[in-house]
């Protein structure tokens, strides 16, 4: 029967300690970078990321190979990672893995999985704590990387990275504050006999990772942070648009010194590495990360196996904010205009579907439109914009489809153009858009568009808004702002997993591990519990009771 360890008072105050000191080395210790307070950073985070950009642009370019079984492996054949800042600027060439390289992946990550989770949990702990370390060492480095890899400004790439680290440091906390997900239970009262029972959460086995583009290394770090920690080995596989950034990430596990095959990094297209992964019956578990129609195709395709097998699929979202006649509007404006176009509208959780009340409808709809034609647009690696590009060719052209379509159905308010003038035309960038008056009926209130689009319309009653945030079909985050009476409602009515309300910080956007746990319901999410939260990490557990039967000794 696995042990049971009970930590001293001394030294749960220590680790206590430990962890209330958080990555004080990586930045200054009266800020905190989280997605809520990374609005007024303080100078010197600002110099060390011109410090660390300055480096990566003297050495874009090289060959990255994949990392299996703690090996460099490289193919004929590879992909150009290119900034869709400016295309011609190459960040690094990448290897198209294929079915082979899916089978060495799941051969080396089976082979190391026995010592792995025969592990004392502590051990993984303390690994996985290491790595978070790394993270927060190399945090504007990768900061810098996800600015040119997916267009994100310094500030989301910089609270990117720091999510990473603070997600599989919360993943540590939660080992240690469950002991280890091994429980006593009740005794049988047995009479000639002493009986305990054991419930214990034990690991699954090979866990395959497949991340986004937008979040690529919370999204990526987090599940594999969560998998690793519990005893699971890992294959994971980056988005095609975002690779360099998962490189990092797995030199950050090697450099903590992770066993060779227990965390295993491959690239290519989800067609030729993708799905062999997926199809593989030696993977136990899978996370997903992506869209609702991907999402569903794994969790269906998951499910023809010999038997069931856990599948933590994070899909998409269609956001809503409403906002009550009772509203402090400047906050509402805030809020929204931070939610609906942060990242180019490119989050799951972009608030991209506004219900007003109709008497201050006009209203938060100027001080809207004014916020967004205010919104600073270019590089984003440079400090004065805030809006960089969309992520590719593809995105860059259903903008303007989507911006077409709406132009004939509705009103632009501002926006909805491609900008490709000067420096711009190396990139993919397009202007933020407000649209109203488009009906209700119509396609774009209830499909997710993953870029900066968002739709107003006024409502007659707040129970008309809370119908129609609800008719979708996804159930990711919702936002509010109100009276305190009418929040309560809200958040007794509205169907998603991550809710706000009042919160000039981001309407729907802005979760943080240990703070706002992070999942949807419906088509949002297959397990309905929240990453970063309480009840994450059990899904990469499964429970076994221990039974142990002891004859008692007879007296003398």
């Amino acid at each position: 029967m696995a042990k049971r360890v009970t930590l001293t008072k001394k030294e749960m105050a220590k680790r206590a300690a430990v962890r209330k000191r958080g990555n004080s080395a990586a930045r200054p210790s009266a800020f905190k970078l989280t997605y809520s307070t990374m609005f007024n950073p303080p100078e010197a985070m600002h110099t060390k990321y011109d410090q660390a950009l300055a480096g990566i642009k003297a050495n874009l370019g090289r060959d990255y190979g994949m990392l299996i079984n703690g090996q460099e492996v490289f193919t004929e054949t590879k992909f150009d990672d290119r900034s869709p800042i400016n295309t011609q600027w190459l960040l690094g060439a990448f290897q198209k893995g294929g079915p082979v390289h899916a089978d060495l992946a799941l051969a080396a990550a089976q082979a190391a999985w026995p010592k792995w989770a025969g592990l004392r949990w502590q051990e993984r702990v303390r690994l996985l704590r290491r790595a978070a370390r790394q993270i927060e060492k190399r945090v504007y480095e990768i900061g810098a990387v996800m600015s040119l890899e997916v267009g994100k400004n310094r500030m989301e790439g910089l609270g990117d990275a720091q999510e990473t680290a603070d997600l599989i440091a919360y993943a540590c906390d939660q080992m240690e504050a469950n002991g280890g997900y091994i429980k006593e239970m009740g005794r049988d009262p047995l009479a000639g006999y002493h009986v305990t029972n054991t419930s214990i959460l034990r690991p699954y086995g090979v866990w395959v990772v497949i991340s986004p583009f937008n979040f690529p290394m919370a999204l990526a770090g987090g599940p594999s942070g969560a998998a690793l920690v519990t005893g699971n080995t890992v294959v994971f596989k980056p988005a095609s648009d975002t690779p360099l950034t998962g490189r990092l990430l797995a030199e950050c596990l090697r450099d903590a010194g992770l066993p060779d095959g227990v965390f295993n990094f491959v690239t290519g297209s989800g067609r030729d590495i993708g799905q062999p992964l997926i199809d593989d019956p030696r993977v136990a578990g899978i996370t997903f990360t992506g869209s609702y129609e991907v999402g569903m195709h794994i969790y269906r395709g998951f499910a023809a196996g010999r038997y069931p097998r856990p599948c933590i699929a994070e899909m998409g979202g269609k956001n809503p904010a409403i906002v009550s006649r009772n509203a402090n509007l400047e906050d509402a404006a805030t809020g929204i205009v931070r939610s609906a176009f942060g990242l180019q509208g490119q989050k799951c959780s972009a608030n991209s579907r506004i219900l007003v009340e109709a008497p201050v409808k006009d209203a938060l709809t100027q001080l809207l439109v004014d916020k967004t034609r205010a919104i600073t647009i270019g590089d984003p690696t440079r400090r004065e914009n805030w809006l960089g590009p969309v992520i590719n060719a593809a995105a860059f052209r259903q903008f303007s489809e989507f911006s077409e379509e709406l132009s004939q159905a509705g009103e632009i308010l501002t926006g909805g153009h491609q900008l490709t003038d000067g420096e711009l035309s190396q990139g993919y960038f397009c202007e933020p858009t407000l649209v109203d008056g488009v009906p209700h009926g119509h396609r774009l209130w209830k499909n997710e568009m993953f870029l900066p689009i968002s739709m107003i319309a006024a409502v007659d009653s707040l129970e008309e808004a809370m119908r129609r945030a609800n008719e979708v079909d996804y159930g990711l985050t919702a936002g509010f702002y109100g009276s305190k009476k009418e929040t309560d409602w809200f958040f007794e009515n509205i169907q998603a997993g991550v809710t706000y309300a009042n919160r000039p910080q981001g309407a729907t956007t802005g979760a943080w591990p240990g703070f706002q746990p992070f999942g949807g319901w419906k088509g949002s999410g297959s397990t309905g519990k929240n990453g970063g939260g309480l009840y994450y990490l059990p899904l990469y557990l499964h429970e076994q009771i221990r039974t142990k039967v002891e004859r008692a000794k007879l007296p003398t």
